[in-house]
């Protein structure tokens, strides 16, 4: 007689369910908007600041892009403290996720504003727009509508690779199935069930993104028609 399922089981250790995801869709959320942001600030600075601060941005995401991410958390958490500078287990998840995601959306925006007419730009600045006015509206708001699915897919692979931040012991997802896994011993039910919610934060993460771009972007749609 094969082996027999008890989801029953996990019902005592709801509330530490409740508590991680509560943790990863924290973390997901605030990573989202700050490493979004820094995007933005990162791809601008690239584009228009002093040559030595373009090289330092470039080394900072070609660093980030071309290294482990679990490397860049233990590499804040662990060490950092060697230098003195302590940061607890969840601010640096917040700051691993956030330089992460950040590194890769300003090289998608980047390739969103290569796409922009160097004519528009001129065409915003006769109109008397200061650069920054026309990076704003004529520039990054197109590159954002071109680039917008790619970003979403980004910011959803940085919500799935903050599984790992429970490596360094905070309270996410992950550590909850593993937590759980460690006293019901019910390994296939609690993994099981933790891969349908990670799959559920997807699908959720992707059609709030679309709603909420088809609401911001929808004049960038009719102008295209």
């Amino acid at each position: 007689m094969g082996p027999t399922l008890d989801f029953l089981t996990l019902l005592p250790y709801v509330g530490q369910l409740f508590k991680g995801l509560a943790t990863t869709v924290t973390l997901t959320v605030v990573t989202t908007l700050t490493g979004l942001l820094l995007a933005v600030a990162v791809a601008y600075l690239r584009a228009h600041a002093q040559p030595w601060v373009r090289w330092g941005l470039g080394g900072y995401v070609e660093l980030t892009r071309n290294t482990p991410f679990i490397v860049q958390l233990f590499f804040i958490f662990f060490g950092l403290p060697g230098l003195g500078i302590k940061i607890d287990a969840i601010t640096a998840a917040f700051i691993a996720m956030t330089l992460n995601l950040a590194a890769y959306s300003a090289e998608i925006l980047r390739a969103g504003i290569s796409a922009t007419a160097k004519g528009q730009l001129e065409a915003g600045r006769a109109l008397g727009m200061t650069t920054l006015q026309s990076y704003r509206h004529v520039v990054l708001v197109p590159a954002f509508a071109r680039v917008y699915p790619a970003l979403i897919s980004q910011s959803i692979i940085v919500m799935l690779g903050s599984a790992v931040v429970s490596q360094i012991s905070v309270f996410d997802l992950t550590y909850a199935a593993n937590f759980i896994q460690s006293r019901n011993f019910r390994s296939f039910e609690v993994y099981l069930l933790i891969t349908l919610i990670y799959l559920l934060l997807a699908f959720g993460m992707r059609r709030s993104f679309m709603l909420v771009g088809k609401r911001v972007f929808a004049y960038q749609q009719g102008e295209q028609r």
